[in-house]
């Protein structure tokens, strides 16, 4: 694998429209029914905890983090993670996670700080920058997900049987979604 010169840096308001090319191209349309993009809708994400990957002048990839809360714990949703096709395979998903995972950590000390990042993936692949699965039945999303792909990463000592509840948009963000049934 070819070493590529990636450069790491903190998402600003003048990435959103690149960001956007790229999500809509990496997910297509379909990406406004899956059940992450219910959460995020109306919800801004934390510029301050988002990265995009960069070569030069072109982005290649771009993660997020959004308030959320579980139960009453509150959390971060990891997404979209998205690089550009030609340049998966280099690295640059992990690094962008493990920085926004970093970022995320360095808020602890924050008062109502998000205790754990929680995502909709791929555990062999998420499962090696800490994600870990929950346990079937003991978080609820606001809508369809197969629960095999329900993934959290604890930023503190937070016990994995502590995250229980419905998972909600941050209540600065508005009304709550409604779970499903």
């Amino acid at each position: 694998m070819t070493e590529l010169s990636i450069s790491l840096l903190p998402e600003n308001p003048a990435d959103d429209a690149a960001i956007e090319r790229l999500v809509a191209r990496t997910f297509g349309p379909g990406r406004y029914a899956r059940t992450a993009y219910r959460l995020r809708e109306n919800n801004p994400h934390r510029r301050d905890l988002s990265f995009t990957a960069y070569i030069g002048t072109m982005l290649v990839g771009s993660v997020r983090l959004t308030p959320i809360t579980i139960g009453a714990l509150p959390a971060l949703l990891l997404g979209p993670l998205t690089v550009e096709p030609p340049f998966r395979s280099h690295g640059i998903g992990r690094r962008l996670v493990e920085r926004a995972l970093e970022a995320a950590k360095a808020t602890l000390a924050g008062e109502g700080a998000a205790r754990l990042v929680l995502l909709v993936g791929d555990e062999p692949y998420y499962g090696r920058m800490g994600f870990r699965r929950v346990p079937p039945a003991q978080i609820t999303l606001p809508g369809p997900v197969d629960p095999a792909r329900v993934l959290v990463c604890p930023l503190d000592a937070t016990p994995l049987d502590e995250v229980r509840g419905p998972v909600r948009k941050h209540p600065a963000a508005g009304l709550p979604l409604q779970e499903s049934a």
